[in-house]
């Protein structure tokens, strides 16, 4: 603590005396802008040459901005390296001059964006033919997406002279950066009006439309992939920039295209024009799951009115595009793209399920979930072609596949929850945990009895819970493994029992079970009432101090531990959390502490007594903690013999202990009898080679006589019950009430006692009792 304060007393005399004498070594950039003839790559050599651009060193700036240098620096991001130069060392300048570029200094924006030259070095990158250096690409990137940032108006003029950019840029769309570029150019143009200005100009030059062409089996993957990735990140930019800009007073054109039934026909033409291939599948499944969303997941805390996170309407028109090619869907999950077997930790699987099939699952159960005047159409060509069934068929056959089994989960909960999604965000709805009515019949509600009447009839939803799950309970039971499948199994159970109970069709539900077959009717609800009920108390967490103790009984059968162990565990955690918040700080040593006063000797004893771990248990509504401590000390701790001695009563007393030493690696002491004494110190060292223990008993006993006569407290045959062989182990203190005599002599007997417990609590032991 002395050191400290010293350090902080001289810190500010040492820090004038650095700035006043100058002790800082000066920039060897400096150095360097003080030559004439200094090069730009002799200053990119230097180490702190972005630091002091972006600390915006004047010097350096001036430097910087020369054309001649300007020149060099596009040109280094935009010119491949020269070939034989180890590939770290090819790419250090373009990578610095990329940062320097970028740094976002106003002279350098300016510079760059005021000058056309620059503008048309930069350019002259995307006219290179394909493939283009991705490193490169990141670096052209970077920059063009700084300068429609912070020179939009000037950036976007020039770009829209250039009559090839969009079809450049969707050459070197195999490049990801060529992807980012045009991202850009949608999320980062203000103010509103250039937006919409810009938005306009890129439908002009059809850019939905050439990004769906690109999704087509004749295409290379790379460019599949990242045209279908951009026309999903355009539809959720434009959404959330919709909902953000309430004041733009027409909608966007892009997303408007993207959402037309034209657009949506082209891309389901295109995936399934010719020899179907799983790349142009997964990507076009990709653009329409987006085109499908109706809720979003919260970013950046935005919600809407409801507190929801957002929300989004499903365009009728992409339903209707999507219909007359569910059949081709349907076809797929019976004939998908071939794969080779694959081999498995369960062994070899001869026909994997396919990242196709998953696609087309998630696809049926994004359609199920919207709700939209066109949703009947889709509801009833799902029950035509027979879908659900199918998809019940890969759940069970793919016993291994989670991802399978999430997806036919959610299209079962969409069936048996129509709309509920949607219910809870309309204005004047009731609370959510209410039972909501049976909603007036209408065309989409139809449909949507038309698919639960579908699941339970035609599916026979109910026959395969209970096959699978008595399946599931014969393989275990002859040593086999527990299926994959039964978690979501569960769940799928419970969906139709809750909704069975209440929901939007919980008649219709209960009516369908009810006309199923006596046999299969009667299992139901024994399932319900036994199997279910069981599974679900299992997977029902406990939470610790909520309930009630379990019988010894139960404790003795199911713990792995010894049965003294575990109370000991409960008593000690129940115990920890009286503790208050400030034990630490109240706990220690003061700095008054390390001076060399002999009066402070037992300030930190006396502090020890100080601290309050007393339980309450004085209150009317006794909390769940005290009833658990009540419940253990019942059944486990046997109380006090009333006939035994007090032990703190206020009289002559000798402490008999039998210690027992906790310590790793050290030997036991057991002794009886000792007598505490604290007269003056014998300095006799032990003889060499003699075994010494601080409770080895002395032949007599003098001091004992010596203390009676001068008033010191003698303490005799105490016996700690938490050390006995009997009672349990506790690791807790443990509150012991005073008589009313401790008032006549409290000052000598409690320091004696707190020198003893802390001399006893330093021996190793756990127990101690304090008062």
């Amino acid at each position: 603590f002395r050191i400290m304060s010293m350090y902080k007393l001289y810190v500010p005399v040492t820090s004038a005396m650095f700035w006043k004498f100058d002790l800082h070594t000066s920039s060897h950039l400096e150095a360097l802008l003080d030559k004439e003839d200094v090069t730009l790559i002799e200053l990119m050599d230097e180490e702190d040459v972005l630091q002091e651009c972006k600390a915006q060193n004047r010097r350096l700036l001036l430097f910087l901005c020369q054309d001649q240098c300007m020149q060099e620096l596009v040109r280094m991001i935009t010119t491949e390296p020269p070939a034989g130069v180890e590939e770290i060392k090819r790419f250090k300048y373009p990578n610095i001059a990329c940062e320097l570029l970028t740094c976002d200094v106003g002279v350098i924006n300016d510079k760059m964006g005021n000058e056309e030259p620059l503008l048309e070095t930069l350019y002259s990158f995307l006219e290179q033919p394909s493939p283009l250096n991705p490193l490169l690409a990141s670096f052209f990137s970077k920059t063009i997406g700084n300068l429609i940032t912070r020179k939009t108006e000037q950036v976007l003029s020039f770009l829209r002279r250039k009559e090839g950019f969009l079809s450049l840029v969707l050459k070197h769309i195999d490049t990801s950066a060529m992807m980012d570029v045009l991202l850009r150019l949608i999320s980062c143009v203000e103010p509103p009006p250039l937006r919409l200005e810009t938005l306009t100009w890129l439908n002009e030059e059809k850019l939905a439309q050439r990004l769906v062409e690109l999704i087509h089996p004749e295409r290379d993957e790379e460019r599949q992939s990242n045209a279908s990735q951009t026309l999903c990140d355009i539809i959720r930019l434009s959404r959330d920039q919709a909902n953000q800009l309430q004041e733009m007073s027409q909608p966007d054109p892009l997303l408007t295209v993207l959402e037309s039934q034209e657009c949506v026909e082209q891309l389901l033409q295109n995936m399934f024009s010719g020899e179907t291939t799983e790349s142009c599948i997964i990507n076009g499944i990709q653009v329409l799951l987006t085109l499908l969303e109706i809720r979003r997941p919260v970013v950046d805390g935005v919600m809407d009115a409801q507190g929801f996170e957002r929300s989004y309407t499903v365009n009728s028109t992409i339903l209707l595009a999507i219909q007359p090619h569910l059949i081709h869907f349907h076809q797929l999950l019976l004939e998908p793209p071939k794969r080779n077997p694959m081999l498995t930790t369960l062994g070899v699987l001869e026909e994997p399920l396919g990242n196709t099939r998953l696609h087309v699952a998630r696809l049926v159960a994004s359609l199920l979930y919207t709700s939209s005047a066109s949703h009947a159409v889709v509801a009833q060509e799902l029950c035509r072609l027979n879908t659900m069934d199918l998809l019940l068929d890969l759940f069970f056959k793919y016993t291994w596949n989670n991802f399978l089994h999430l997806q036919v989960e959610l299209c079962v909960a969409a069936i048996l929850r129509p709309c509920a999604h949607e219910m809870r965000l309309q204005p004047g709805m009731g609370a959510a945990t209410e039972t909501p009515s049976e909603p007036p019949v209408t065309t989409e509600n139809s449909a949507h009895n038309l698919m639960v009447t579908h699941l339970f009839q035609h599916c026979h939803l109910v026959q395969r819970i209970l096959e699978a799950w008595e399946e599931n309970d014969k393989i275990q039971s002859e040593g086999g493994m527990r299926r994959g499948y039964m978690g979501h199994l569960t769940r799928i159970a419970n969906t139709v029992v809750h909704n069975l109970e209440k929901g939007p069709v919980h008649t219709q539900i209960s009516s369908l079970i009810t006309g199923l077959p006596e046999d299969y009717r009667g299992r139901w609800e024994t399932f319900v009432d036994q199997d279910l009920s069981e599974a679900n108390r299992r997977n029902t967490i406990d939470l610790i101090g909520t309930g009630n103790p379990r019988p010894s009984s139960e404790d003795d059968m199911e713990s792995p531990f010894p049965k003294e162990l575990t109370l000991q565990q409960a008593f000690s955690d129940y115990q920890i959390q009286q503790m208050t918040a400030n034990f630490v700080d109240q706990f220690g040593f003061n700095d008054e502490e390390f001076t060399d006063h002999d009066d402070s000797i037992g300030a930190t004893f006396d502090r020890i007594a100080e601290i309050n771990i007393n339980i309450d248990a004085g209150q009317d509504s006794v909390s769940a903690n005290t009833a658990v401590f009540e419940a253990c000390s019942k059944e486990r701790i046997q109380p006090f013999d009333d006939d035994e001695e007090d032990i703190w009563e206020e009289k002559e007393m000798n402490f008999a202990t039998q210690a027992k030493s906790h310590c790793v690696g050290c030997s036991l002491y057991t002794a009886t009898g000792w007598v505490a004494d604290f007269g003056e110190v014998n300095s006799k060292a032990p003889a060499a080679g003699v075994g010494f223990s601080a409770w080895d008993t002395p032949d007599t006993q003098p001091a004992a006589t010596e203390a009676e006569e001068k008033g010191w407290a003698k303490f005799t045959d105490f016996q700690p019950f938490c050390c006995s062989e009997t009672g349990p182990r506790c690791s807790s203190p443990v509150d012991s009430e005073l008589s009313a005599s401790d008032s006549t002599k409290p000052n000598q007997n409690r320091k004696l006692l707190r020198h003893y417990l802390f001399s006893y609590s330093n021996l190793g032991t756990n127990y101690i009792a304090l008062d």
